[in-house]
């Protein structure tokens, strides 16, 4: 019995879809000429987990990439930028009005794809002839980035004659993707997807406008610096040009953070300003960045760490893997930070043992 067989025999036993193996502790696709008979260590990924879930993912990326093909034909292309409202931003180019009858057409596609249980088979090539495959398939930004591929050999993915690269696994066939939606957004649409938690139920649809304009200005950026993929960052590396390349991009978020402190200045009843953002992202260095154009500005800013007001140790929330969570909320003493902004506000002066943050 193959993997395949032995999965839908075991499907009945399992809540969510089996879409993987792992055999002998690494992930095998159920497609792949492997026997259970020939091995004793071996156990079904479904997509409850997070690698089942990234494979589902992304056999619908590929699903919808091959019926926008179908319905438009080569001229159109998509482009997968960005995650955002629990699926993907994409944009289009091509002679193509991106509009309700886009995503109608393209959604019925779609599903005449999965009604036919279409098989998603993996073959492999040498690189030059995926190079070659690139190239006829008008994929020109990827047979840039396979021009710098040191291995011989690529693992391809077609789907009824649709052939694509993808770094990772596939489900086995198009009748597994029955979960997703179209939804315009912007001048493009979202491929909305489900998550592990809730894998057959699809979240509702709710972009999040600001980071889009943050990913939408990154992407305008890239464009301004003719780095609009990995293979172009690869040619200005190769071409000695990526000193150039830095010292531009750092002189655009000076530029940046100059129209911010101007921003900033105009508005005279602004007292504080909030940096949010994740552990090890910058939010420091921003902030001293800031600093500096807030004083060519006449202004006298005082940064001030959220490090201070962490909760002692003890007190900090765990994740589910045991580790201190010091990315949620309740890891902060949110009740002395208000406090002392309050205070702030009001012309008091705030101090601790070891700091006087200010006047």
């Amino acid at each position: 019995m193959n993997l395949m067989e032995a999965a839908l025999e075991a499907q009945s036993r399992y809540p969510h879809k089996i879409v993987l193996a792992r055999v002998d502790g690494k992930l095998c696709e159920l497609s792949d000429n492997i026997f259970v008979e020939d091995t004793r260590n071996y156990e079904w990924v479904t997509t409850a987990d997070t690698s089942g879930m990234q494979t589902y993912r992304r056999s619908v990326t590929l699903l919808m990439l091959k019926a926008v093909r179908d319905v438009y034909g080569r001229e159109v292309k998509v482009c997968v930028e960005y995650s955002l409202s629990r699926g993907y931003y994409c944009s289009v180019s091509g002679n193509v009005k991106i509009d309700s009858i886009f995503i109608k057409k393209v959604s019925e596609r779609m599903r005449e794809l999965v009604d036919r249980a279409l098989p998603f088979t993996k073959f492999t090539v040498g690189l030059d002839e995926a190079i070659r495959i690139f190239h006829e398939e008008e994929m020109y930004d990827k047979e840039k980035l396979f021009r710098y591929r040191r291995a011989s050999r690529v693992n391809l993915y077609e789907l009824d004659g649709y052939r694509d690269y993808f770094y990772g696994y596939m489900v086995p066939d198009t009748s597994y993707l029955t979960v997703w939606e179209l939804f315009l957004y912007d001048k493009g649409f979202v491929l909305q997807l489900p998550e592990k938690n809730a894998p057959e139920e699809l979240p509702e649809f709710n972009p999040q406008n600001k980071l889009f304009h943050v990913l939408d200005e990154s992407t305008k950026l890239a464009a301004k610096l003719g780095i609009e993929n990995v293979g172009d960052l690869n040619d200005a590396v190769a071409s000695g040009e990526i000193n150039e390349l830095i010292l531009v991009q750092e002189a655009l978020q000076e530029k940046n953070i100059a129209d911010i402190a101007e921003n900033i200045a105009s508005r005279p009843e602004v007292k504080f300003v909030m940096i949010a953002g994740p552990s090890s992202s910058g939010k420091t260095t921003f902030s001293h960045r800031l600093s500096i154009q807030l004083r060519t500005q006449g202004l006298r800013p005082h940064p001030i760490g959220l490090d201070d007001y962490f909760v002692n140790r003890e007190n900090t929330p765990k994740d589910e893997n045991g580790n201190y969570n010091f990315e949620c909320l309740e890891a902060i003493d949110v009740e002395q930070f208000n406090s002392d902004m309050t205070r702030l506000l009001a012309g008091e002066e705030v101090r601790s043992e070891e700091r006087r943050v200010g006047k």
